[in-house]
């Protein structure tokens, strides 16, 4: 095998794409700090047992794990930024009121999350921890919607669910509720004949209402579909009614319902959410309420927010265009250097040709030199 051959699902980031990339996540990190998020900066590696503390068995396969030399013990190198961040306003800032908090970094899994992802997303998001009030959903859904037009992406399809829906419906069923983890795969899948036989035992009511709901999909008409079919359950009202609100604020965005897509379950408390858009197969961003995760690090705090992969955003955006840029020659004349540090100041790129070889840049479009005329080194446009 070539010494230079890459893992599957993992590449190098050239040039153009870099700067997009880069460009973008200055951009989504200045605009959370307008709404007021502070950014932090967790680690690459953690201890195993902190790193996926009420992350889910999930995260656990997606985990890269190795050996730390120095402690003996076993460390992750993290998959998900967001028990991170959750950690740190759990144990390090400890604040009794409202925290805003934002991250961006890689983080590696041990698959892809979907078809044509990489195994080395760089992802960027944002959380809200200490409301549990639909405010901070409703500001998590307009921060996901703005980060995409920022990116110049207009059409976007929002897929909405609350897990607890499910939730409630087995809580009213002891049969049912033994059988969570298959039901919440049967769900995802959409498998109605396993459903209808695994729920041959389950109470009537949950029966019917599970066989129900991977048909409650479509546009915002399945919230009133589902309150005529569904339980009149307190938990399911409330879970619609949340839903119909986050809907109403949704702007120009085109929102689907659909609530036996259940990806997360077992993280989320209330809404889910995932974020669709034109040339991708996976979802851009995905997000929700999470509240039990600061149960896990010992201290309560309701928490909801989102994040995406900066890579596969980038990716939708056109090819950036080649920045204008100055050649100049190389030389130690204290004139030329003194010129060409004015120009730097001024916020104009200047490359310097080194002694015998061509200046080759896919980034740069040098339309102009600095050239020695008339005893002065000026400034000159070029073919």
């Amino acid at each position: 095998m070539p010494n230079w051959l890459l893992p599957e699902n993992i590449a190098d980031v050239l040039p153009s794409e870099a700067r997009k990339i880069e460009e973008l996540r200055r951009v989504l990190l200045d605009n959370f700090r307008l709404y007021g998020y502070e950014l932090v900066m967790p680690p690459m590696l953690e201890y195993l047992e902190s790193l996926l503390t009420g992350a889910g068995q999930d995260m656990d396969l997606r985990t890269f794990k190795l050996v730390d030399q120095m402690s003996g013990r076993t460390m992750g190198v993290r998959a998900d930024m967001t028990p991170q961040v959750a950690r740190i306003d759990a144990h390090l800032l400890n604040r009794a009121s409202v925290t805003r908090l934002c991250y961006a970094g890689s983080v590696l899994q041990t698959r892809p999350s979907g078809l044509h992802a990489t195994r080395e997303p760089i992802q960027i998001g944002a959380e809200i921890y200490g409301h549990a009030g639909l405010e901070a959903d409703a500001e998590v859904q307009e921060l996901v919607l703005a980060s995409l037009a920022l990116a110049n992406i207009s059409e976007v399809r929002l897929d909405l669910c609350h897990v607890g829906v499910l939730r409630a419906l087995l809580a009213d069923d002891a049969e049912a509720k033994k059988h969570e983890s298959r039901l919440f795969a049967l769900l995802q899948a959409k498998d109605t004949p396993a459903l209808d036989a695994i729920s041959r035992d389950f109470s009537p009511v949950v029966r019917k209402a599970l066989l129900d709901l991977p048909g409650l999909y479509g546009d915002i008409s399945v919230l009133q579909r589902a309150r005529q079919v569904l339980p009149q359950l307190a938990g399911i009202a409330t879970a619609l009614d949340e839903l119909e609100y986050l809907v109403t604020l949704a702007g120009s965005a085109q929102v689907t319902i659909d609530l036996a897509d259940l990806r997360g379950y077992h993280y989320h408390s209330g809404v889910m959410f995932n974020a669709f858009v034109p040339g991708l197969p996976n979802p851009v961003a995905r997000g929700g309420r999470y509240d039990h995760v600061g149960e896990a690090f010992g201290r309560a705090r309701p928490a909801t927010g989102f994040s995406l992969d900066l890579r596969e955003l980038a990716r939708l955006m056109p090819v950036a265009e080649r920045k204008d840029a100055i050649l100049a020659p190389w030389s130690r004349d204290a004139a030329l250097r003194q010129k060409i540090a004015e120009l730097r100041k001024a916020g104009e790129i200047v490359i310097q040709s080194l002694p015998g070889h061509d200046s080759e840049q896919d980034e740069f479009d040098c339309n102009r030199a600095v050239v020695f005329d008339g005893g002065n080194w000026i400034l000159k446009n070029v073919g």
